[in-house]
């Protein structure tokens, strides 16, 4: 098993690399940096064009099982339809993870049908104390067997990012899925005000119900907002007839789960 590793957003800490190997050789996997990772661009890890051309050339690769995108920030809109344009049949044979920023190739990838993705951990969670276990779970479903289907496709996103990348071309058709969503450092009413427009979008009643993961490290609002994450996320459900499914098991800290799309 070789697993590609691209950077769409931020640069990745060039530690990881030897870091990870052990991890990944008690996983039976090959661990395979692209150069791009490590590039500066800004506040990118290189120029729009350098992560593009990494991508596609990764995806595309038919030496490459999987790939494993390196780390969350910004980024990954401005790279996602561009790249995923040009990925050819290799790109659809492979395996997919990633989240936060990552998401909006999760979902132009699962809008194109490319692909087996996952919701799940990170190179760069090494750097969350504790991380070690958390990256060893994305590695477990990079390298385990083929995934059975489930009787109620599930997806998940981090709530900013999802909620950006409505009504673009990257918007997959989540109809009948249950929508799993978190955040982290984000005011109180700006969850209120993302859960308004994701709820208020007509595909999104049509998908099976939302379940919400942890939203962490939130500011304080002047004045108390008072409501808490869980009820603001069940009155968009009641006013959008959306089922409200209760907790997900993810978020931005070393608990995150994998969460296998489809």
């Amino acid at each position: 098993m070789r697993i590609g590793i691209v950077a769409p957003s931020c640069t990745l800490d060039p530690t990881i690399p030897d870091r990870l190997a052990a991890m990944a050789d008690e996983c039976g996997a090959e661990l395979v940096f692209h150069p791009q990772c490590f590039l500066s661009d800004g506040h990118f890890a290189g120029p729009d064009s350098a992560r593009i051309d990494a991508l596609v050339d990764y995806a595309n690769d038919p030496g490459l099982d999987a790939i494993w995108f390196a780390r969350g920030g910004y980024g990954a809109c401005r790279v996602a339809a561009p790249a995923i344009s040009q990925m050819g049949e290799d790109a659809r044979g492979k395996r997919y993870i990633g989240f936060s920023d990552a998401g909006f190739l999760l979902a132009g990838l699962y809008q194109a049908g490319i692909g087996t993705l996952a919701h799940g951990p990170m190179p760069a969670d090494l750097n969350r104390d504790g991380g070690e276990p958390a990256v060893k779970r994305a590695l477990d479903w990079l390298t385990g067997p083929e995934l059975v289907a489930k009787q109620v496709p599930e997806v998940a996103f981090n709530l900013m990012v999802f909620s950006q990348l409505i009504g673009t071309p990257l918007q997959p058709d989540l109809s009948g899925h249950v929508l799993m969503l978190e955040e982290v450092a984000e005011y109180m009413y700006r969850i209120d005000r993302s859960l308004f427009h994701v709820t208020s979008n007509p595909a999104m009643r049509r998908i099976a119900g939302i379940k919400l993961g942890r939203c962490s490290a939130i500011p304080e609002n002047d004045p108390d907002f008072l409501l808490d994450e869980v009820a603001v996320c069940q009155h968009w459900c009641a006013q959008a007839g959306i089922p409200w499914l209760g907790r997900a098991n993810i978020g931005h800290d070393v608990e995150n789960s994998v969460i296998p799309f489809g």
